[in-house]
């Protein structure tokens, strides 16, 4: 399904972002949806309010079958099969789908956890990976969720180093079977799933992926995590007691596990952070709802200036990963469509555009997850005490969000990824960000930005080119301190990802406000609101993590002269975003919902 109207404009290089000029023309927003793409919307709101909303409670008390009647109702609508290939029995819509049910499925956090586990990580591996034989045995049901999956990559001793995982798999003497030992953690459907993609390491040594069975001998599902949050879902330990894996059980190749291990979470990252951005939007919903109705001092407090900070700052906020999130999609389907892709090489594709936008995923679940965890704060403090209450669902929420910042990789972890992988392209020629980064080091006494010809959002595009300036000045001054021991500078590349992660950020949402000016039901005007509030916080902060790491690498004249390149890039005139979070929150307030939906 194309999602772009001009599907011929030339394909966008990621990490690009950081040193090229892009045109609202050239992303997708959520205001480009089309008729399918509403519909899409549609079917999934309608069966989240029909079949979860209704049975929040029992979801939460894990009633015993409940989640499997679930899956099964969203398999019959095609729900966890969006990201599957034609050829395997899935629906293969774009990506810009795949986010939308994403944000539909964050009604409750349980239930999203469940169904992101089995629409991606618990499906894909095999679709995209498997052989002819694997997919036509493994795909077709758990597209219907007639069997549930599994991704089983963590241990307890090797979360974030995955691939120095203990689990292991000795070949059989009959060389038919590869024996699997050990013990993996933390597995989302743990205790309802049929089907299980296990990570482990043939002869101790070659990082493998392996399709194992429930019903394989000494495959043994562990009890029940109890958790601060998603209480709901399935977690569980999968214990490996001398477990035969036919060897055509063999995921992709051996020693090979990596590349289905790492590209299967760069999927799980696009879309864990538009369920977080849905999550923030239904989030808005109460927190609007009591603020209008709520009386102190004879008045609503929606009336009062430090409620409608909140308010306003939780929806530029939303706006700005939304945007981020939504641009990212489109990336990705506008990839897709630069070849005809027919099996087998449709999944060869999805895998390559994948890759390509590695570093944008990673972005999108840093933002998505952490826009989640401020809104939410900010939602239980607008309820107060009701907020605290468990009769109220804000404070599920509360308690479900904040595992997303462990899920797909800690937060800590991507950011350092981020930085990995756009200085591995940059050093490859894939992308010329050190040479870029060089010259802004050489100028460090070059002229101020010029100012611009008065032309809409002028002042926060001006702000932007000083933005990608920061980070490249950040990056060069550390390369150039500490060469190749800058991986053992982690504070300095949290920095710096922090950096990055603001500009695409804060593009998105400038070029999305952009595109939206000419908008003629009257919510113009607030894009442009969401977006320069955005802009102007985006610096504060940037300057924050810029001068920390600047600390770092320099001292003394060259300190001095880099601080002063910074004020210089982030220079701008104060911005009244008191005033723009009243007329944002008013908007909010007026339609009682997150006001771009």
């Amino acid at each position: 399904m194309t999602t772009l109207a001009d599907s011929g404009r030339a394909f966008i290089q990621g990490g690009s972002f950081l040193i090229e000029t892009r045109y609202p023309e050239e992303i997708f927003t959520p205001e480009d949806l089309n008729d399918q793409h509403r519909l899409i919307a549609q079917t999934a709101e309608e069966f989240v309010q029909r079949e979860i909303v209704p049975r929040l409670r029992e979801i939460e008390e894990k009633k015993p079958g409940l989640l499997r009647e679930l899956l099964r109702k969203a398999g019959d609508l095609g729900l966890c099969a969006s990201d599957v290939p034609h050829q395997s029995g899935g629906l293969e819509l774009d990506k810009i789908s795949s986010i939308i049910i994403s944000e539909k499925m964050a009604r409750d956090g349980a239930w999203a956890a469940t169904m992101g586990a089995q629409a991606g990580i618990g499906i894909l591996p095999i679709a995209l990976f498997g052989t002819d034989e694997q997919k036509t045995k493994y795909v077709p049901k758990l597209a219907t969720c007639e069997w549930v999956g599994a991704y089983c990559l963590s241990e307890s001793t090797s979360a974030s180093d995955a691939l120095h995982c203990s689990t292991k798999a000795m070949t059989s003497a009959d060389g038919k079977h590869y024996i699997l030992t050990g013990t993996k953690m933390w597995i989302t459907n743990g205790g309802i799933a049929d089907v299980y993609v296990v990570f482990a390491r043939v002869k101790g040594e070659q990082f493998t992926a392996f399709i194992v069975e429930r019903g394989f001998p000494g495959v043994i599902p562990g009890a029940e995590e109890h958790k601060m949050g998603i209480r709901g879902s399935s977690t569980t330990p999968l214990n490996l007691e001398n477990v035969p894996v036919p060897a055509e059980n063999v995921l992709g190749e051996v020693g090979k596990g990596h590349q289905i291990a790492f590209n299967i979470l760069n999927i799980g990252r696009l879309k864990l952070g538009a369920g977080c951005v849905g999550g923030c939007k239904i989030l808005m919903i109460p927190a609007l709802k009591w603020a209008k109705e709520r009386q102190a001092f004879g008045h609503p407090i929606a009336d009062f200036g430090l409620i409608k900070e909140k308010l306003g700052g939780m929806v530029a906020r939303t706006y700005a990963a939304e945007s981020a999130s939504y641009r990212t999609g489109g990336m990705i389907d506008r990839f897709l469509l630069q070849a005809e892709s027919g099996p087998p090489e449709s999944a060869r594709r999805i895998l390559e555009a994948l890759q390509e936008y590695a570093v944008e995923c990673s972005i999108l679940k840093v933002a998505g997850t952490e826009a989640l965890g401020a809104v939410v704060d900010e939602a239980v403090q607008i309820l107060g005490g009701y907020g605290f209450s468990e009769d109220y669902e804000v404070e599920r929420t509360y308690r479900d969000q904040r595992v997303n910042r462990i899920f797909e990789g800690t937060n800590e972890i991507n950011r350092l990824l981020i930085v990995d992988m756009l200085l591995k392209r940059s050093m490859k020629g894939d992308l010329a960000l050190i040479p870029a980064a060089q010259k802004v080091l050489d100028a460090v006494l070059g002229p101020p930005l010029a100012d611009g010809e008065g032309k809409l959002l002028d002042a926060e595009r001006r702000l932007l080119d000083g933005a990608r300036q920061v980070v490249l000045l950040v990056a060069a001054s550390a390369v150039e301190k500490f060469g190749e021991a800058l991986q053992e500078e982690q504070e300095v590349l949290g920095a710096l990802s922090n950096l990055v992660i603001e500009v695409y950020l804060l593009e998105s949402a400038l070029l999305r406000a952009m595109k939206a000016s000419s908008a003629s039901d009257g919510s113009a005007q607030f894009h442009l609101h969401a977006a320069r509030c955005f802009a102007d916080e985006a610096a504060d902060r940037m300057e924050v993590e810029a001068r920390r790491a600047l600390a770092r690498i320099a001292e003394g004249d060259a300190l001095r002269a880099r601080t002063a390149m910074l004020r210089r890039f982030l220079k701008r005139a104060p911005l009244d975003t008191i005033e723009l979070k009243r007329r944002i929150a008013n908007r909010a307030l007026e339609l009682e919902r997150y006001p771009f939906a």
